[in-house]
């Protein structure tokens, strides 16, 4: 949303270069504070780390996004890294959904155990107690 902003604006391309310099390295700060803060897993964190890499080889490297999206076929260097953008979506998504679903099993699994549990406290209490 940044980088669009200002690239957006009559600016020179080195001072977007810049700025997606220091968009790319201010997340892989922000991700590596969670991590260490503990707020953050690392299964995640390698994802963010990894697109943070990625937009800082391609803010880096002047001609890479030109040259990749001619090769793959798309006219408009932007449009490629929109492409890019969107994939790491798609992949961050996936992942959170790979995630949900397995707490989710482990969600019902240990509410089961803990009926069954609850169960046998009954059971035992009934056992035990004094009879009038």
């Amino acid at each position: 949303m940044i980088a669009v902003a200002v690239s957006s604006a009559s600016v020179s391309p080195t001072l977007t270069r810049i700025a997606v310099i220091a968009i790319a390295v201010l997340v892989a700060g922000i991700v590596v504070e969670l991590v260490r803060r503990r707020r953050m897993m690392e299964r995640y964190a390698l994802l963010w780390l990894g697109a943070a890499a990625t937009l800082l080889v391609l803010a880096i490297w002047k001609g890479l996004l030109t040259t990749l999206s001619s090769d793959v076929g798309i006219k408009a260097p932007a449009n490629a890294l929109f492409a890019v953008g969107f994939a790491f979506v798609v992949v961050l998504l996936l992942s959170v959904s790979l995630a949900i679903s397995r707490l989710s099993d482990q969600n019902k699994q240990l509410a089961q155990r803990v009926a069954l549990l609850d169960d046998r406290l009954a059971a035992l209490e009934k056992q035990n107690a004094p009879e009038p």
